[in-house]
Formats: C-alpha cells, structure tokens, sequence
C-alpha cells in the first residue's frame, strides 16, 4: 500500500489564489485586444465594399444653386517693372458678378434603397430636386464696385450644382420666366468643386427673374444643401425612417416614424453672413470644396444642412462597444470562481480559469460574426446562449457541483443582460455600470469577510 502522504494536500494561500486569477485575467488582455483590432478590420472592410457599391452610382452628395454669373469689363491697375523702375499701367480685364438668388423654394424627395455586397449594405438614394428661384439685381449695384453698363448680359448663366456628377444620370432642366433654356455639363458653383450643369440666360437685368429648376440625382449616405441668397426654404421628406439631422441648420420642424420623415428647413439671409452680391470670387469660395463631401455630421461646415439615411444599427459601433466590457466579464465570473474556490472549498486550477477565460473572450467573436450575417440582436442572442450554456457545463465538472453551475450560468445571464442594456441606454450606461460595480464590490466583501488570505494551506493528517 502506497504511503498515506498522497492524501496529504498543502493548498495555496487565498491571497495566492487571487494572484493567479488575476494574473491569468490580465493575459486574457491580449485576445480581448487582438479581437478589439478584429472589428476594426471587419468594420475596413464594410467600408471598402460600401465604397464598392457607391462606385458606379454615386457619394455623398452636395446640392447648391442656382447661381447668376454675369461677366462684366473692368479697368484695374497693374504694376510692371520697366528698366528696373516699377511702371504703373492700366489694364481692362475681365471679371465675373455672382449674384444668388432673392429666394430660393426648394423641394426633394428621396428614395432610399440598400444593396448588397456578399455581407455588407450599403444605402443609396434616389432624389427628385425641384425648386424655384427669383433673381433681381440690387439697386445700389454700383457700390459693389460694378457699373450695370460694363455687364455682359449675352453670357449670363444659371449654375446649379451636384457635388458628384455620376449621379446626374436624368439630366436637368431649367425654365427662365417659362422659357426652358438648353442646359450644359459643368461649371457648378464652388461648393460642389464646380461639378454640375448651367445654361445660358436671356435675361437683362431688367425687373426680375423667375426660375424653375428640376433634377434627379442618385447618392449614398448622405444629401447636403448649400443655402445661398436672401431666404432659402427646404422641404425634404423620405420613407427611410432613420434620418440624421446635421450641418449648420437643424429643420424648422420634422416628423419621424416607421413610414419616413419630413423636415422643413428656413435659413435668412443675415444667418448665411454673406453678401448677395460677388465680384471675382464666388461666394463661398474660399471654403474647401473637398469638404463639402464629407459625410454627414462635419462640424466645420456651418452653412451646409445635410440629412443623412443613418443605418438603424450600427453592428461594428456596438461591438466595439460590447468588446470594451470584455474585462469586467472575466472579472466577475473568475471572482465567483474564485469565491467558490476560497469561501466554498471548490478547487479550481489556473488552467481552468484560462479555459473559462477564453470562452468569454470567443463571445466577443461570435458576435461579429454573427452580427454580420443576421444583425446585431439576433446575433447577440445566438453568441450570449452557447457561450452561456458552454460555460454553465463546464462549470460543473469545474465545480463539482450542478447547483454551483446554475450559479455561474444566472451570472452570466445577468451579465449579458446588463451589458445589452447598457449597449442601448449610451446615456446612462456609466452610471448604471458605476452602480453595478459597486454592488458587486460590496457582495465579493461580504462573502470574504472572514477570509484570512495570508492563511497557508494546513496539513491533513493521513489515518492510521
């Protein structure tokens, strides 16, 4: 018969315990890392293959116009050096009058539509723009600087403009006070980097001018208005039922629900800071035009209203999200382990925290892939109940007891509960986990009250 010192144990100290746990808790840092680079990457490649499907249709786009621009001759002078000796000389030159318009009236329906690439959505648009535009020179025009008698009214143009030409695919149409005119690819006002179409006007400058515009432009993401001139109205409304409001002006009033939206937008011309009448440079102009291509939401950009068609969930915001909770998953299911361990006597070795560990840290993947293919509940749903009922198992064998393991499998339940509501309430979710810490804090020391974590594992004596 083997001798009886097998029967004799010397356990680790309770304070030894909770090193390794947390140890082993601070490794499992780099898968949760490793998977936080994970959605990054998958969140890359959403964003290539939407880029892929807005390819052939067209960006984010940007509406401005319309815009009078009438050239007009003028006398400046130019200094030249002559023998070393700088010579003033005076030169006619041509320049340009920009004049926006008195009131622009503008109406547009969009028509939102998703299309796929394997995985990945993207939402694209369809808008119907219509709008009405009245022109009238200022009376006090020669305190601009431009003589009404220098003006060339035989190359008087309308721009109007679209900040991704492609989706132009219906052409444009522009009536001056019911004549149609013949429209021309090009020359868009600056703030959609000159893309878009203009058309001659047979206009004098005589009384006033009124002007009916209509056009079909295709996008994605996002659709943006530049407001120029005295007083810009904006009616736009959508069936797509998740509208960002954004840019320098949010709508005067909007209605939100399952079957759409509406919003009416009225910017004054005192709101926009510039003057209806430009010489040289269009108004404008000095902003980049890059930047008006942006997505929804640039906060440099005060004088552009955007409504963009935001994706109900964004699935890669929320796991990115969920990953950033991964530690306090571990933490707390490795301190009832642990409890278990010191206060209940189960014994629990290093490698089964690792292997318990690494069953939470796969959640996180689960769910990003998941997500991806049946959205982001359904897969929150599908990736929370097998690593829930894995773990649950294995804590019984782990345990030695099935009662201990309902215990871990109602932790974890709670646990993925908290987090999904914490994943929906952004503005609460510090305060509801700041609380739900605390509390967890307040059990672990009352269950360890009476733990002496410096004791050393007593000797068994063997029978005789």
């Amino acid at each position: 018969m083997e001798t009886e010192a097998a029967d004799v144990r010397r356990e680790r100290s309770p304070g030894v315990k909770l090193l390794f746990a947390a140890l082993i808790g601070v490794a499992l840092m780099i898968p949760l890392l490793l998977v936080y680079a994970l959605v990054y990457d998958r969140q890359d490649q959403s964003n290539t293959a939407q880029a892929a499907i807005n390819a052939g249709w067209g960006g984010p786009q940007v509406i401005a116009g319309p815009l009078l621009v009438v050239p007009y001759r003028t006398t400046e002078t130019q200094v030249e050096t002559i023998g070393g000796k700088p010579v003033p000389k005076t030169v006619e030159v041509e320049r340009e009058l920009f004049l926006s318009p008195v009131s622009n009236d503008v109406t547009t329906k969009v028509r939102p539509q998703e299309r796929r690439k394997s995985i990945y959505r993207a939402v694209l648009f369809e808008a119907q723009i219509a709008g009405r535009a009245r022109f009238a020179l200022p009376t006090d025009l020669p305190r601009f600087g431009v003589e009404g008698s220098k003006l060339d009214w035989n190359r008087a143009q309308l721009r109007v403009g679209a900040s991704d030409a492609r989706g132009l695919t219906r052409g444009g149409r522009i009536v001056a006070d019911g004549k149609p005119l013949t429209v021309q690819p090009g020359k868009g006002p600056a703030a959609t980097g000159g893309q878009g179409f203009f058309a001659f006007v047979p206009w004098d400058g005589a009384g006033q001018l009124d002007v009916a515009y209509d056009y079909g432009l295709r996008g994605s993401g996002s659709l943006s208005l530049v407001p120029r001139g005295g007083r810009t109205q904006w009616q736009v409304a959508s069936s797509w039922p998740s509208p960002g409001f954004s840019g320098g002006f949010l709508p005067e009033t909007r209605e939100v629900g399952d079957q759409g939206f509406t919003a009416s937008y009225a910017v004054d011309k005192l709101a926009l800071g510039q003057p209806p009448v430009s010489i040289g440079e269009e108004p404008g102009a000095a902003e980049p035009a890059s930047s008006y291509r942006g997505r929804a939401g640039l906060s440099d950009q005060t004088t552009t209203i955007t409504v963009g068609l935001v994706e109900p969930v964004d699935l890669y915001a929320k796991v990115d999200r969920a990953v950033k909770y991964g530690f306090l998953f571990i933490g707390f299911t490795f301190v009832a382990y642990l409890l278990f361990d010191v206060v209940g006597g189960a014994r629990v070795a290093p490698a089964e925290y690792l292997l318990t560990g690494a069953g939470l840290v796969l959640f996180f993947v689960l769910l990003l892939a998941f997500a991806e293919v049946i959205g982001f509940t359904g897969a929150y749903l599908l990736a929370s109940g097998a690593v829930i009922g894995l773990l649950t198992a294995y804590s019984a064998a782990v345990l030695r007891s099935w009662r201990r393991a309902g215990f871990i499998g109602a932790l974890l339940v709670g646990l993925y509960a908290t987090l999904f509501v914490l994943l929906n309430l952004e503005a609460l979710s510090l305060l509801i986990g700041s609380v739900l810490l605390f509390a967890a804090l307040a059990g672990v020391m009352y269950a360890t009250r009476k733990v002496d974590w410096g004791q050393v594992g007593r000797h068994v004596p063997a029978e005789a």
